[in-house]
């Protein structure tokens, strides 16, 4: 009989004070523990939850008998942690990106064939209404071939993330913040492979180069030497189709969500804008308004969520849809917060079965890194200004390898 887990939370910033709530109370997970490397931060943190496990690194949490990580640290350190977790035995949760070189997915990617254990990447967009609805439709044959798919993240800086930034670099966060916007991709591109089951396979892709005097996107103004805070890219795709992603840092753009998705096929396609979400086919006059069946559930937002997450606050607070599948969650959710659309409460649910089970979750390595893999050689391509080049195959998950299907695994099959 499968046993519940120990889960270690790496990270106590915004982020992860939204997840740990709901690893605290699925019924698979027997004890939570946090690190971080801010003393005041991590005691904040777990006299707030009430957590006793608390660790003064993620090194210090690997030597303890923690079953699985969590990891929910600055962007650019999730390639090394992962695969620093990975060869300590532990399965591992980590917010996107997976990586920032494809050296590090290969190195996540090969501790996973070898070892047999979860890795997950915490895309919230693989969740988002729009996203769990286009799975279904193709899957039905409803698009029929694929033809063209667009997705964006729009996001500008003065958008939550000035404070993101400044809350988790310190003093030196401006050298952080200046991420090329095509290492994280995952929101965007994830919407549209996820649902085709495609990879893409040649990119060429062009950048803005910034003008805002904060001098965050510029020569010698960051980790990355980027002076791209707004980049674009046409990706060709293994099963004939073509995608456009925008990844957007300085944009002025107020839409109801920052995330958006189009798909085009010869039978189906589905069009979002910043006011509406429809469905057409081949037959005429065909238009299906799914506003309503995509609309997430408001949440009332307290002076809690003010304190804990500041501008995220309303990210961190969404409901879920008429299309997500509510009845496989643990009823131990129920009236918890969720957030990013819904998915806070799936991703947190996919990876503790993972674990448990032991079988790969729907956002595993090899998932992870298709999403990821194509947005690093879309910079290279944008630094070569708009050079098409080829997009490397990182291969799928082994077929020995037993894949979990979370709707078939209910919390009662277990303890």
């Amino acid at each position: 009989m499968n046993k519940p887990i120990k889960l270690g939370v790496v990270g106590t910033g915004r982020f992860a004070q939204a997840f740990i709530p709901l690893f605290q109370a699925h019924p698979w997970v027997s004890s939570v523990a946090v690190a971080d490397l801010l003393p005041e931060r991590r005691q904040q943190t777990a006299e707030r939850f009430g957590i006793t496990g608390v660790y003064a690194s993620m090194e210090e949490m690997l030597g303890s008998d923690i079953d699985a990580i969590a990891i929910f640290a600055q962007r650019h350190l999730h390639g090394p942690l992962s695969v620093k977790a990975l060869q300590a035995g532990k399965h591992v949760y980590c917010a996107v990106p997976m990586a920032s070189s494809i050296e590090e997915m290969e190195a996540i990617i090969a501790e996973v064939a070898k070892s047999g254990l979860v890795y997950m990447t915490g895309e919230t967009s693989y969740y988002y209404p729009c996203t769990v609805y286009n799975r279904q439709r193709y899957s039905a044959g409803d698009f029929g071939h694929f033809v063209y798919g667009e997705a964006q993240y729009l996001h500008d800086m003065s958008h939550g993330f000035y404070e993101s930034f400044q809350h988790s670099g310190g003093t030196d966060w401006k050298k952080v913040a200046g991420f090329p916007p095509m290492y994280y991709p995952t929101h965007s591109v994830s919407m549209i492979l996820s649902a085709t089951g495609a990879r893409a396979t040649h990119v060429s892709c062009l950048g803005y180069k910034d003008r805002h005097e904060d001098g965050i996107f510029q020569a010698g103004g960051n980790l990355w030497d980027n002076a791209f805070s707004n980049e674009t890219a046409l990706m060709r795709t293994s099963d004939g189709g073509m995608c456009r992603f925008n990844e957007f840092r300085r944009v002025g753009w107020s839409g109801k969500a920052s995330v958006y998705l189009s798909m085009y096929g010869t039978l189906g396609s589905y069009e979002e804008h910043a006011g509406s979400s429809i469905w057409t086919s081949l037959q005429k006059g065909n238009v299906e308004d799914l506003s309503d069946l995509l609309a997430c559930q408001t949440a009332t937002v307290t002076k809690e969520d003010n304190e804990l997450f500041g501008s995220l606050r309303k990210d961190l607070n969404h409901g879920v849809s008429k299309v997500h599948p509510v009845s496989r969650l643990p009823q131990s959710f129920a009236g918890l917060r969720n957030g990013h659309f819904g998915s806070h409460q799936f991703l947190a649910d996919d990876f503790v079965k993972a674990a448990v089970t032991g079988k790969q979750p729907p956002n595993h390595a090899w998932a992870a890194a298709k999403y990821c893999v194509p947005g690093l050689i879309a910079h290279e391509s944008a630094m070569r200004d708009g050079e098409m080049l080829p997009i490397p195959d990182l291969g799928e998950v082994p077929a020995s390898f037993e894949l979990l299907n979370p709707e078939e695994v209910q919390a009662n099959q277990i303890l």
